[in-house]
């Protein structure tokens, strides 16, 4: 029988969830985040009135994907700690020492005074320990997962393990990360229950779109793609050239559009690219837009949000089309089912044929 912490007694009871406190500590990958959504919307669902507010242990700080997570409309506050003084491509940076991260979540915890922490981890020992020292800091109850033999006596609920969580679903392991939150959830009895995840356009977003509107031509639809994967551990992700022009260029040969192409700054040469292969297979560039380099996180969310249709590979944006609802085309080089979508507005398609690609691309603009 698992032993109450010394604290038990003081504990705020469950009925009454004001504030609610989430730690994670795993990939800072736009997607990775962003999946994270269906729970604080399975949250907010149990508790309506209720605060959320994001710890995350980051590696390293610097990471783009915080201005987008810091503004997300579900969240009360989102606080990133890095686990290093600097970027891990530093030679000799050294670790947060853990007396100060500690502290640092110690002083968190008082200032949000959260009634509830949940530890969405199910691996290592790190968040388990600082759960407690949160806890202990405001009298909070904490949830975290049974992973292995004794974690469980770190939380005043637990689920079971990830495995045991997956069997009881019939969900295949690996799991997509959106499943993997709710095995913590599961402790308070809230089921994913095909939530799916979420992003709202921003204030700067809403302003670049307005921009943007007025530089291309009017009363034409707008398609968006994100060529994308610039970083050398994502090269593999990316289309082959030639197919990529082939399939876009054979589904829209009849639709009069405008294509905007995103990327970041340095990812602008492989836009140019595409446009230079395009021209040469199918003629007429002027209708395409290389806006690579222009948009932050926040604002990337405008560009995507004016488009009738977002083709994307396996990378940031493709995820914040999903969560926006955008009807959306994502290319994969193979499969990878941890990173697939299941809902009506996603289609994906794995190194397609012209004529795969144009069959998504009917379906999602209603053109058959």
């Amino acid at each position: 029988m698992k032993t109450a912490p010394p604290h038990f007694h003081n504990l705020k009871p469950m009925s009454s969830i004001n504030k609610i406190l989430m730690i994670k500590s795993h990939s800072m990958g736009i997607g990775d985040l962003l999946r994270s959504s269906s729970a604080w919307r399975a949250l907010k669902d149990k508790w309506p009135e209720a605060e959320l507010h994001l710890l995350f242990l980051s590696k390293h700080p610097g990471y783009a994907v915080e201005e987008l997570i810091k503004n997300h409309h579900l969240l009360s506050s989102a606080t990133f700690l890095t686990l290093r003084e600097g970027s891990p491509h530093i030679a000799g940076v050294k670790k947060v020492p853990h007396t100060e991260l500690k502290n640092q979540v110690c002083e968190l915890a008082k200032r949000i005074n959260p009634d509830l922490i949940i530890d969405f981890e199910a691996s290592g020992i790190r968040t388990s320990l600082l759960t407690r020292v949160a806890a202990k800091a405001c009298a909070a109850k904490t949830v975290g997962i049974a992973q292995f033999l004794g974690r469980g006596l770190l939380y005043d609920l637990s689920s079971p393990s990830t495995a045991s969580f997956a069997m009881e679903r019939g969900l295949t392991l690996p799991m997509d990360y959106t499943n993997r939150d709710f095995v913590a959830l599961s402790a308070l009895g809230i089921e994913r229950e095909n939530r799916p995840i979420e992003l709202e356009v921003s204030a700067m977003g809403e302003l670049y779109a307005e921009q943007l509107r007025k530089r291309l031509p009017p009363n034409l639809p707008i398609l968006g793609l994100n060529i994308g994967c610039g970083t050398p551990d994502a090269i593999h992700k990316r289309p082959d050239m030639m197919n990529l022009v082939e399939c876009i260029g054979n589904a829209v040969k009849n639709y009069k559009h405008s294509l905007i192409l995103s990327g970041a700054e340095f990812e602008r040469d492989v836009n140019l690219e595409f446009i230079s292969a395009y021209a040469a297979r199918w003629g007429d560039t002027s209708h395409i837009f290389n806006l690579a380099g222009e948009t932050s996180m926040n604002t990337l969310s405008g560009l995507i949000n004016v488009c009738q249709l977002f083709i994307s590979t396996d990378s940031g944006p493709y995820h914040m089309a999903v969560a926006m609802k955008k009807p959306t085309i994502v290319w994969f080089t193979y499969e990878e089912v941890t990173s697939f979508h299941n809902y009506p507005w996603c289609r994906r398609v794995v190194q397609p044929t012209p004529d795969v690609f144009s069959k998504a691309v009917n379906r999602l603009l209603n053109l058959d």
